[in-house]
C-alpha cells in the first residue's frame, strides 16, 4: 500500500528472471498521483478493470474506463491517478520487473507520516525513474 493505493502482485521478478512484474492495483477516489516521471529501464502498461483512471503520457491525457489500456514505453514522461469520486481498479505491467520499487514504496509510506517529495524522488532514482520538470 502507498498513497492510499492497494497493490497485489501477481507476478514478480523472482518468478520469471526479472522479465516482468504484474500487479492488480486499486486507486482511491481523488487519490494522490505519483510525480510525473520517466522509467529509464522499463516500459509500463495500464489496463483498467473498474472505474476511470486518468493517465498523462507526455502532453496527452487519457481518461481510461473498463477495458481500456495504454502502453508507456521506456523513457516517456507519464503519471496517472483517479480523479473520479469512486475507487478504480487496474492491472499494471512493468517490463522488466519493478516489484522491488513498490516494496520500497510501501515501506516508505508505512511510517506515521507521509514521506516528503524528496524521499519519494530519492526512491524513484534508485530504481531508474527520473522526475519530469515542467517549464
Amino acid at each position: 500500500m502507498a498513497r492510499g493505493s492497494h497493490m497485489w502482485f501477481k507476478a514478480v521478478a523472482s518468478m520469471d528472471g526479472g522479465d516482468l512484474s504484474l500487479m492488480e492495483r486499486t486507486l482511491p477516489a481523488q487519490g494522490r498521483r505519483p510525480p510525473a516521471h520517466r522509467h529509464t529501464n522499463c516500459s509500463e502498461a495500464y489496463f483498467v478493470l473498474e472505474g476511470t483512471v486518468s493517465v498523462s503520457v507526455e502532453d496527452k491525457t487519457f481518461q481510461l474506463g473498463p477495458g481500456s489500456s495504454v502502453l508507456v514505453p521506456r523513457g516517456v514522461a507519464h503519471t496517472f491517478g483517479n480523479t473520479s469520486g469512486l475507487p478504480a481498479r487496474l492491472i499494471v505491467v512493468h517490463a522488466p520487473a519493478m516489484d522491488a520499487y513498490f516494496a520500497g514504496l510501501h515501506e516508505l509510506w508505512s511510517g506515521s507520516e507521509p514521506p516528503s517529495g524528496q524521499e519519494e524522488r530519492a526512491l524513484m532514482a534508485r530504481f531508474g525513474m527520473t522526475p519530469v520538470t515542467r517549464t
